[in-house]
């Protein structure tokens, strides 16, 4: 099984409890045009599709395009592109999301910039994204963790710079929530592909009782 196969297969099992999820958080009423900004297999889009008008998933990765195209319902579509330069106008969406994205970019400041210049005034972002921990010491080891994990992991941001970074590009904030999330190391890295070596390096630097707190953070575009 692909790695692109092992995330989709995690997607189904948690499809439902993340529809769930969205709809909490996006008042949507089916005239929503939606973007998806690190779509990997697809997991929001699918989730977003039953209650929107359009929803584009985006990603870099080949072969997840190529997964999340497979099962696609009538009214999504997927565009293999940079999210850091995105192929569409400026205020095309009315939505935009990007879920566990941010950490696998280096240039987060730009992913975020382009999600807020295709989104239209008045539009809803939804940002979601692993969080590191305030101290600097502990943010350095989850760091070299996932890295050695995944080696598309770049840096993991702490919730103050991810404000931080929301803040300087104009947005408001309506919601905000940090939610923990216990991983079972074996089975998380399993999802990578991480094995061999680099499993036994990632076991060494594994946090003990290693749980994820995930940020949440629903934001209007001025």
């Amino acid at each position: 099984m692909t790695r692109a196969e092992r995330r989709a297969a995690q997607q189904a099992a948690r499809a439902a409890a993340l529809a769930e999820r969205l709809a909490s958080l996006l008042d949507l009423h089916g005239d929503e045009r939606v973007v998806d900004v690190g779509c990997g297999t697809g997991a929001a889009v699918y989730a977003l599709a039953p209650t929107a008008r359009e929803v584009i998933g985006v990603d870099s990765d080949a072969s997840m395009i190529e997964v999340a195209r497979r099962e696609a319902p009538a009214n999504a579509g997927f565009e293999l592109a940079d999210g850091e330069q995105l192929p569409f106008s400026t205020g095309d969406f009315d939505v935009g999301t990007t879920l566990r994205t941010l950490h696998h970019t280096r240039n987060p400041d730009r992913l975020l910039a382009e999600l807020v210049r295709v989104t239209k005034p008045g539009g809803t972002i939804l940002v979601v994204d692993q969080l590191a921990p305030r101290r600097a010491e502990q943010a350095r080891l989850l760091d070299e963790f996932e890295q050695a994990r995944d080696p598309t992991t770049s840096h993991v941001l702490t919730e103050a710079e991810l404000r931080g970074l929301l803040a300087r590009l104009g947005l408001i904030l309506g919601h905000a929530e940090v939610v923990t999330e216990p991983r079972d190391l074996d089975a998380y890295l399993d999802l990578a592909g991480c094995a061999g070596a680099a499993r036994e390096q990632a076991i060494r630097l594994a946090p003990p009782g290693y749980e994820a707190a995930i940020g949440w953070f629903v934001l209007l575009r001025p």
